[in-house]
């Protein structure tokens, strides 16, 4: 990536983020007016093993340039073992990505809890700065060319 499309460059950001823990962490470091990169649009699951990898490949390949999964901490999960059902299809996922030729680094999972708000805007900040590095999603180039 050139010197001036780094500048100018924003990655566009989906963050799947359950609804008891992760997202509580968002809402408190927004509360806490803690900053963040305004790049991640949220979606607020109930569970993180709610986020199906179709969602996950449909986001990317429709060109978003990082998506983020946020859940409780192992052993915390609120539907008791819902976040190792994620860990394995995290897992899943970036080896599909590999596959297709795409970065495994465009997919985040993190275990943020309903009281980490700081963790949150540092886990959103060291993302963004992440798929800044990566550069554009190469699917979004196929798709206008």
């Amino acid at each position: 990536m050139d010197a001036v499309q780094d500048r100018t460059f924003e990655p566009k950001i989906v963050g799947f983020l359950c609804n008891w823990c992760t997202y509580a962490g968002a809402d408190l470091a927004g509360v806490s007016r803690l900053q963040y990169p305004a790049n991640v649009r949220v979606i607020r699951v109930m569970c993180s093993a709610a986020v199906d990898p179709v969602f996950v490949m449909k986001a990317l390949l429709g060109g978003a340039d990082g998506v983020f999964v946020g859940g409780c901490h192992l052993g915390d999960c609120h539907y008791t073992r819902g976040n190792y059902f994620t860990r394995r299809r995290v897992a899943m996922v970036k080896k599909l990505l590999e596959v297709i030729g795409l970065e495994p680094e465009r997919l985040e999972l993190e275990w943020i809890s309903a009281s980490e708000g700081a963790r949150f805007a540092e886990a959103m900040r060291d993302f963004t700065q992440k798929i800044k590095a990566l550069g554009p999603n190469p699917v979004k180039e196929r798709k206008v060319s």
